[in-house]
């Protein structure tokens, strides 16, 4: 499946230019999904290696690789292991990367991936091909695990209530399809003042728990930093606070900002390993009016960046 549609991802420029982009420069979009970062880049004259764990996205690069031969790659994987997958491909250093961090556009605009509750469609969530789906959590999942990823992953405060009936409805029926599990967690949850339908944080606990996310995440903000050279850039677009969380503590460990144990007795300068990052946008940025007129999916979105330093990248288990 191809498409010729440009795809705006959000915050677009913004991240461009949090990336600095210069002619022959190597860029790691990480998650590739329409390509909306990697065409800007490719725009600028960097060359970009495409990752994408669907096979979908992959797809979907075919007109770009003929609109930029030679300038783009596209590697089949998950971006948590940008450093191994570009190692076997001989580059061991990159410029910059781009990391767009949950679910693509085109991945919650399809029922037959089951990521939205908005249209009926399989109980899948998966972004890869591999994995068990949300319909295997749902319906195997002991009730206080299942309440638990609500209540993780999805923020849910009546994660156990919805749970109990998840278990007891699957008693007699097991969940196949999106509409049939929004419409139990409708039943059980009232309505928000807000108008926030009250399946959206069932839904993000599944998606987030189906793909690993968080981990992902943390290994993919890991293996930038081994892949980045001196002065590379690193910029990530995440939608929620659990992600902005992971983002936002990574950085400041990793740039020496990490708040001192007490303002009487502060911890000594020299302690722990050598900053690798310099923040080069303290408090993150946000989507603008005219981004979020066009797009209210920009609404939540906040994008972080750093610069990479000369030193070497921490040994896992290391504190700052």
């Amino acid at each position: 499946m191809t498409g010729t549609l440009v795809h705006i991802p959000v915050l677009r420029d913004e991240v461009v230019a949090a990336l600095a982009p210069r002619p022959g420069a190597v860029i790691v979009d990480g998650t590739f999904g329409a390509g909306g970062y990697s065409r800007a880049l490719l725009a600028a004259g960097c060359a970009v290696y495409g990752i994408d764990r669907d096979p979908a996205a992959i797809a979907r690069a075919e007109s770009l690789l003929a609109e930029y031969p030679g300038k783009l790659t596209m590697v089949p994987g998950r971006f948590g292991d940008m450093a191994d997958l570009l190692a076997a491909r001989g580059v061991t250093a990159v410029d910059g990367v781009a990391l767009d961090i949950g679910v693509s556009s085109p991945q919650i605009d399809d029922p037959e991936r089951g990521f939205s509750f908005r249209f009926d469609g399989p109980l899948d969530m998966r972004m890869g091909p591999d994995g068990p789906s949300a319909a295997d959590l749902v319906n195997t999942l002991p009730e206080a695990e299942l309440a638990d990823t609500l209540w993780r992953y999805g923020e849910e405060r009546l994660s156990r209530r919805i749970a109990r009936a998840i278990v007891e409805r699957r008693k007699t029926q097991p969940f196949a399809r999106t509409g049939d599990l929004a419409d139990l967690v409708r039943s059980v949850v009232p309505k928000s003042k807000d108008g926030i339908d009250p399946a959206t944080r069932t839904f993000q606990g599944l998606r987030i728990a189906v793909n690993d996310e968080l981990g992902e995440l943390e290994r993919g903000l890991e293996a930038a930093e081994r892949l980045l050279a001196p002065g590379g850039r690193l910029a990530v677009v995440t939608f929620h606070s659990l992600e902005d969380r992971v983002v936002k503590e990574f950085l400041r460990a990793r740039s020496g900002n990490n708040p001192a144990p007490s303002r009487h007795l502060p911890g000594p300068a020299a302690a722990g390993p050598a900053p690798t990052f310099r923040l080069t946008d303290r408090s993150g940025t946000k989507a603008g009016e005219a981004e979020l007129a066009a797009n209210p999916r920009a609404r939540s979105a906040r994008l972080r960046s750093a610069e990479r330093t000369n030193a070497p990248a921490w040994v896992l288990g290391e504190a700052a």
